[in-house]
Parts: C-alpha cells; sequence; structure tokens
C-alpha cells in the first residue's frame, strides 16, 4: 500500500476534470463514429500522473530524507544564544540603574576608557568595545551589576590585566565591562602557615611575588609583565616555569564567583584537597569568563628555592636543540624551565643588547632550582650530559647571581627584541603545544614552512612542556602581509592538532581560535561544552562569542 503525494493527487485530479469535460462534449457526436476518448484520456492522465508521482516522489524523498537528517541534525546540536546589539534607549537606562548600586565615578561612558577595556594592540581581533565599563569595589557590587545586565539583556565582559593575545574582552555585542583594574586589586587574606592566600582578580602576579618574597613563599606562574591572577585563572595560563609547577590548574584551591544570574558562590572549602562534589573550581578555570565573574581566588604558594642559577648551550639546529626536550624528561631531571630560542630570536637578542655576545644558533636557556647547591650541581651535570650527546656546544652556568641575571636576561627580552628584525612591525604571538616527543617534529615542520615565507618570524618556546611560540612580524596595513600571517598561523594551529597537540597551550582560545576547537575535540565535546555553557548561561551573556565555535 502506497500514499500518493500531494502534487500526484491534483495531477490525477485535473486528469478526472479534463476526462469529464471532454465526456460532455462528445455527447452530440453519434456514438456510432465516437471513439471512447474520455477511457483513453482518464487511463493516459492516470499512467502519466503515477509516473510522475513516481519519479518525481522518489527524488523528494530522498532529498526530503537528506535535508531532515541535516535540518534535525542541526536542531539536536546545542545552540549557544547569543545577545542583540544594544539600543541607545538600553544603555541609557541601564546606565542609570548602575549608577544607583555604585558611586557615579565608578560608571563610564567615557570613549577613552570604552576603547581602552574593548582594543588591544596585541590582539587581531578587536571586535568592538563596551557601552559603559564599571569600576567595582566588591563581590556584592559586581553581583548587583549582572543582575543589572540580565534586566537589560547586555553582555558582560571581565577585564583585569588587559594583556591577553586572542580578543578575550572584546565586546563584539557591547554590553557591560566589569573592571578589576581600579578597586578590586587588593589581597583579601593571607595564610603563611597553609602557604595559601586570597586575592582579588585586579592584582598583578608580579606585584603578589614582591609582597611574598619577604615571607620567603612565591606564585610559580610567571606569564607575560602586566597580567593579572583574573586574567590567569580564565585564560589557565603558565609561563615559563610550567615544566616544573604545572599551569593555573594546579594551583587554584578555590574560587569566589558571581553566576550569570547575580547568583554569589564559592567552589569548595580552603583544604588542599576535597572529594566533595563536582569539581567546579577547575570548570571555571579556562573558562574566559563565559560561565560566570570570578571575583576572589585563593591560591596555592610555594617556598621560594634556596638555591637556584640559570645556563645557556647553543645547538647547530634547532631539531638538536628540541631533541634535548624528551631526554630530560625521561631522565626525571626536576628543572625550573627550559626555553628554546631560534637563531633569528638570537641574532635580535644581539640587537638589542650587544654585550651578552650570544652566538646567532638555536640555543636553549635552562633555569635549575632547588633546596641545595649538591642538588642543583647534580641536576647541571645531568643537563649538559644530555645537551652534548645532541651536539650541543659549550654549556655555559652563571656561578654569581650577577651573571644569572645576565644570562637570563636574553630570554627575558625576547618578545621586544623580535620587533628588531621588521622596525614598526606588529607581532603576532602564536601558541601551540605537543606531547614532548613530538616536539622535533613539529618544529622542523614550523622551521622549514617558516623559512619559506617572506616575514620574518622568530620562535621562542617553554619546550619543556612541549609548549612554543612563533613570533610573526608584519605590517597589519598591509593585506599580503597580513594574510601571510594568518596561513603562517593557520598552518601551525592545524600542524599542532594533526599531531595530537593543542591550538593553544596557555594564552586560551578567545575569539581567535574558536574555529579549531570541533578539529581539536571533536562535536560530541564541543557540545558537552555548550551544552554546560547554555545550563549555566542561557541568555548567552557572560563574554559572548568566546571559546566555542559558533553556532
Amino acid at each position: 500500500m502506497f500514499k500518493l503525494s500531494i502534487q500526484s493527487k491534483r495531477f490525477i485530479k485535473q486528469a478526472i476534470i479534463q476526462s469529464r469535460q471532454y465526456q460532455t462534449q462528445q455527447q452530440a457526436i453519434p456514438t456510432t463514429v465516437r471513439p471512447n476518448y474520455a477511457t483513453l484520456t482518464a487511463v493516459s492522465l492516470l499512467a502519466a500522473g503515477s509516473g510522475y508521482w513516481y519519479g518525481n516522489n522518489k527524488q523528494q524523498s530522498e532529498t526530503s530524507t537528506t535535508t531532515a537528517t541535516a535540518i534535525t541534525k542541526k536542531q539536536l546540536r546545542p545552540q549557544v544564544s547569543v545577545p542583540a546589539i544594544p539600543t541607545h534607549e538600553t544603555i541609557t537606562r541601564a546606565f542609570n540603574e548602575l549608577r544607583k548600586v555604585l558611586p557615579a565615578e565608578h560608571v563610564s561612558v567615557d570613549e577613552e576608557a570604552l576603547q581602552d577595556h574593548g582594543y588591544s594592540n596585541n590582539s587581531y581581533h578587536n571586535e568592538g568595545a563596551p557601552n559603559i565599563v564599571v569600576f567595582p569595589s566588591s563581590t556584592s557590587e559586581v553581583a548587583e551589576i549582572v543582575k543589572i545586565a540580565n534586566q537589560f539583556d547586555l553582555s558582560i565582559i571581565p577585564f583585569s590585566g588587559g594583556t591577553s593575545l586572542e580578543g578575550h574582552f572584546s565586546a563584539p555585542k557591547g554590553g557591560i565591562c566589569i573592571s578589576f583594574t581600579e578597586h578590586m586589586d587588593h589581597i583579601v587574606e593571607f595564610h603563611p602557615q597553609d602557604m595559601d592566600i586570597v586575592v582579588q582578580p585586579g592584582i598583578q602576579w608580579e606585584d603578589l611575588n614582591i609582597y611574598l618574597k619577604k615571607q620567603g613563599l612565591f606564585f610559580p606562574m610567571d606569564p607575560g609583565p602586566g597580567a593579572c591572577i583574573g586574567g590567569m585563572v580564565g585564560t589557565s595560563c603558565s609561563g615559563t616555569n610550567a615544566v616544573r609547577y604545572g599551569t593555573m590548574r594546579e594551583w587554584v584551591i578555590n574560587l569566589t564567583v558571581v553566576t550569570p544570574e547575580g547568583k554569589i558562590l564559592k567552589t569548595r572549602q580552603r583544604p588542599r584537597k576535597s572529594s566533595a562534589g563536582y569539581d567546579l573550581t577547575k570548570l571555571f578555570i579556562g573558562s574566559e569568563g563565559t560561565l560566570g565573574v570570578v571575583t576572589e581566588i585563593t591560591l596555592k604558594l610555594a617556598v621560594l628555592p634556596q638555591e637556584e642559577t640559570v645556563a645557556v648551550c647553543d645547538f647547530p639546529t634547532i631539531r638538536d636543540a628540541a631533541a634535548v626536550v624528551p631526554d630530560l624528561v625521561r631522565a626525571g631531571v626536576q628543572i625550573g624551565a627550559v626555553e628554546l630560542l631560534d637563531s633569528q630570536m638570537m641574532k635580535a637578542i644581539n640587537l638589542a643588547n650587544p654585550d651578552l655576545g650570544h652566538s646567532e644558533k638555536p640555543t636553549l636557556f635552562f633555569k635549575f632550582s632547588g633546596g641545595s647547591k649538591v642538588i642543583v650541581d647534580h641536576e647541571i651535570k645531568v643537563v649538559s650530559e644530555i645537551a652534548k650527546k645532541h651536539q650541543g656546544g659549550k654549556f655555559k652556568y652563571a656561578k654569581s647571581d650577577a651573571e644569572k641575571v645576565e644570562l637570563w636576561e636574553g630570554r627575558k627580552i625576547a618578545l621586544w627584541s623580535s620587533t628588531l628584525l621588521k622596525p614598526e612591525a606588529s607581532v603576532w604571538t602564536t601558541d601551540v603545544v605537543v606531547p614532548v616527543s613530538k616536539l622535533p617534529d613539529l618544529i622542523a615542520e614550523t622551521t622549514k614552512d617558516l623559512e619559506g615565507s617572506f616575514l620574518p618570524c622568530p620562535m621562542v618556546g617553554h619546550v619543556g612542556d612541549g609548549n612554543f611560540h612563533v613570533f610573526i612580524l608584519f605590517n597589519k596595513r598591509d593585506e599580503k602581509e597580513y594574510q601571510e600571517a594568518k596561513r603562517l598561523n593557520k598552518n601551525l594551529l592545524e600542524r599542532a592538532i594533526r599531531m595530537e597537540g593543542s591550538v593553544t597551550g596557555e594564552h586560551g582560545v578567545g575569539i581567535g581560535k574558536k574555529m579549531f576547537l570541533t578539529e581539536e575535540l571533536g562535536e560530541n565535546t564541543v557540545d558537552m561544552m555548550k551544552t554546560i555553557k547554555i545550563a549555566l548561561d542561557p541568555k548567552g551573556l557572560m563574554n559572548p562569542e568566546k571559546v566555542l565555535p559558533d553556532n
């Protein structure tokens, strides 16, 4: 038993009508000379209609099935909401409401403030400024701000140091930027006996370590200068010390968070470990402000090493230098940092400070630290032997504090030194990470790609954990150079994914890398992330269009 399509039913109905009309017309013709054209017409039209139905319905069925499957699949996938760009009236009303819960001078629509909190010279993903910038002084004030944003369906963008590279604080939908730089940059509590500290998101990690040094303690994460703890939580950053101390995820005990509807929660209590429920602390670390606003952070602290020194060794090729890293890991050396700088970067460093006198070859910078000189000396011996095995040159290590500062100076000035290779150029700072066993291949392939480019692209990496950066120097006003920079960055990200790595080791996803997330993690994993986002932030107000790929 089959069913006729609507089109086929109409076709046959028309055939019957025409047949009846024909029968009426034939009544005037004698039956002896009148053939039974009506029957023939009806049969012909029915046959034609059936044929039309069969062929057309089969094609339509196949097309409809394919289309329906695609539509159903899209409908079944989680769809993250995105707020609309607010009207002038909405902004005005929200502005007036914000001034009721904050001092008037803590709510700004000054054009310079809006630009400073929406655009960055370090990022090439500047897609808009906020409509209002607020400067709260407490968690309770942040909660009131979020409630007002909810009332008017306005985006909420957290801001701390403003040093991020992937458009994290850009405001493509306008909205309210919550800036922690003015009034929420303090130490809340310090527990030296427990070796932890509670801080607000606007405090800089360098200022924190200056304070802690007096207590013989430090916070091991060391990203770029000026970075604040709030942004470091948002991106799950690390830095040169990551090979020994890990990333931000290992050093945060708990968080105070304002949820998208304006509720205040603490993710857990203060002990170093807990098995109580879901790990909400790590859920918010690396979420880049898309799930809630972090207002307080409890950090673990480490004891300052009693002994610390640095060393430098050059190599004939960059593959030789990279090959040292897997051997170091397998040797179990508790090294403080391993940094790789290629020949272009070493040239830039010599241009910046000729007195350093480094050879312009691929070079590894090592940092050693430990509880005694005996331990540090042993590690230096093991590392120097591994370096020699991979064609390493003279192994120079500091024997005094002055030499330590001088030797490490090359690594410290790498980023700004790179611009000397192309004066007045912009720097696109890339960031990928792979398993350390894949690192030599990744660096070798990347070097080959960069050598074929007309842009200078020095390289530096925290290679002890497989993470490295290429500084692509280009003129952002030159379309050809900009497109070449994009091509090199895209090649690097896809190469890292192919080698079982990640498109970001420490800079975060933001706007710049969200289109690669599905390729790296898979559709089901990204859908799970979208499901979490929808559950916590159904209106999509929290830092919209960041991290997750577009629907």
